[in-house]
């Protein structure tokens, strides 16, 4: 099955149909009256039908079409709004109209999520977001499916949000997985991985997961790192950003653009999930037991930790290597480590399972291994429609081999950090077990004892690795196992 595919509701991906921006020739479609529904559409349907990520076309898309202000907002709310509720309204849906979702137009599908989602969780009169949204089909469907989006949309502003869940979710006591699925909008398979992952079972209830889903649907707040050496929260606390709970580095922006900071402008500070900055925090406070002058980050891209690791790096006069297997990413590195204290940072393109390195030669080794990112959810919405429920099986090999090279990277008595942006076992406590079972020379380390400032860390067997959690921390849910390579008899 392929890694890509999504909900139940997806159409095979059509051609290279463009995202327009909003002038068009006398051939192409009028101009919108609504640029934000307009631009809305646009990115759900480059979501839906061309894997687009939402996080990077919508904030493109609205500058290219100079959208601003209120139309910027309710763009930015009705596009994210509807991806992490995209189950809950597909669900209902299904239910108002006369055939099956998965043979509705794929161009008419978004709009009816648009229209869902105005008349079911935001302020929008019903009157206004029926009209507006049958005025959006017509000019991008065409009228005849636009009376189709008319009736199904007259259907589902009949009951609210709470009485549609109660019409189409299963039965909580008998089927809770499912109903969390309908209800918390994420695909069946997941809600159970996560509760896996978080010990609960469906006899529970369910309760923290069911905490653990809403968070994902929860707007999440930007925060930015102080890069140390370049800059301070102190900074950013001037700029209009709080003190960051956790992270010494840390600071949560309000609202605003980060781009209007003057440190973010500059790349003396940048956007990175706190848990993001802790868990590369916790690889440089491990004793190396020895030299400590040379740093390698495995999968670098595209920069995040490798902008902090560096900066640490230099203010100890160490060396960060950062590696990258797409060039592109290793662009976005190279802009992130640029001007590190010492000038730290130095980037190549190289795959790390074929290292371009020497073996033993670096004192310490982060692998943030490419994985499902179900950690990610809150940001990033439609990757729970993206992955299925083999994809962390698909994963496990390249973890694996990652993890190995690093372990082979680091000399004896160096550190090595194995992190993934998602709490899934089989890419997390799978792998750990997988590696020390196959090599005596590893080490597992208490790692919840390297971030003494953040509480309810500790995970795993004995408490060893590190798991953060959106609805515990408020952050990403980030894990860390740390190790360390025996030291030479």
């Amino acid at each position: 099955m392929s890694e890509q595919s999504r909900s139940p509701y997806r159409r095979p991906r059509r051609g290279s149909k463009p995202v327009q921006g909003g002038g068009q020739g006398a051939s192409g479609p009028p101009a919108p009256r609504d640029p934000a529904r307009r631009v809305a559409y646009d990115v759900l349907c480059a979501v839906e039908q061309r894997d687009a990520y939402a996080n990077l076309l919508l904030p493109a898309l609205l500058t290219e079409r100079g959208i601003s202000g209120r139309d910027a907002a309710l763009a930015t709310e009705l596009t994210y709004g509807t991806l992490r509720l995209q189950g809950t309204y597909d669900a209902i849906l299904e239910a108002c109209v006369d055939r099956t979702l998965a043979s509705v137009d794929a161009d008419a599908l978004p709009v009816l999520r648009l229209g869902a989602h105005q008349l079911l969780s935001t302020k929008i009169p019903p009157h206004a977001a029926v009209s507006a949204t049958v005025d959006l089909a017509r000019r991008v469907v065409g009228h005849h499916r636009g009376r189709f989006v008319n009736a199904v949309l007259r259907k589902v502003s009949a009951r609210d949000l709470d009485a549609w869940t109660a019409v189409v979710a299963p039965d909580r006591d008998r089927d809770p997985s499912g109903y969390l699925a309908v209800v918390r909008s994420h695909p069946r398979w997941v809600v159970k991985e996560l509760a896996r992952a978080l010990g609960e079972h469906s006899s529970t209830g369910l309760v923290r997961t069911e905490r653990l889903l809403a968070a994902h649907n929860e707007r999440p707040r930007v925060t930015l790192v102080a890069k140390p050496g370049r800059s301070t929260v102190e900074d950013l606390v001037a700029a209009g950003a709080e003190e960051g709970r956790y992270s010494p580095f840390a600071a949560y922006l309000p609202q605003g653009d980060p781009a209007g900071i003057r440190e973010v402008r500059q790349n003396r500070a940048a956007v990175q999930d706190e848990a993001s900055q802790l868990v590369a925090l916790a690889l440089s406070r491990v004793d190396a037991h020895g030299d400590d002058a040379l740093w390698l980050d495995m999968c670098a891209g595209p920069g995040g930790k490798a902008g902090l690791l560096a900066s640490l790096a230099g203010q100890r006069g160490a060396r960060l290597l950062a590696s990258e297997v797409q060039p592109a990413r290793a662009g976005l590195v190279a802009t992130a480590v640029r001007r590190a204290p010492r000038d730290a940072g130095r980037v190549i393109a190289a795959d790390g399972t074929r290292p371009a390195w020497r073996p033993g030669v670096f004192d310490r080794v982060l692998v943030d291994a490419p994985c499902t990112g179900l950690g990610a959810l809150r940001r990033r919405p439609e990757s729970r429609w993206r992955r299925t429920e083999t994809s962390a099986a698909d994963l496990a090999p390249l973890q694996h081999g990652l993890l190995a090279r690093a372990a082979d990277a680091v000399r004896p008595g160096g550190v090595v950090a194995y992190v993934t942006c998602s709490p899934h076992l089989d890419e997390t406590d799978g792998i750990v077990r997988r590696i020390l079972a196959e090599r005596d020379d590893l080490a597992l380390l208490r790692a919840a004892d390297y971030l003494d400032e953040v509480p309810d860390l500790a995970a795993g067997p004995d408490g060893n690795y590190v798991q953060f959690w959106p609805h515990v921390h408020g952050t990403d849910a980030m894990f860390l196992a740390l190790f360390r390579k025996a030291d030479r008899d």
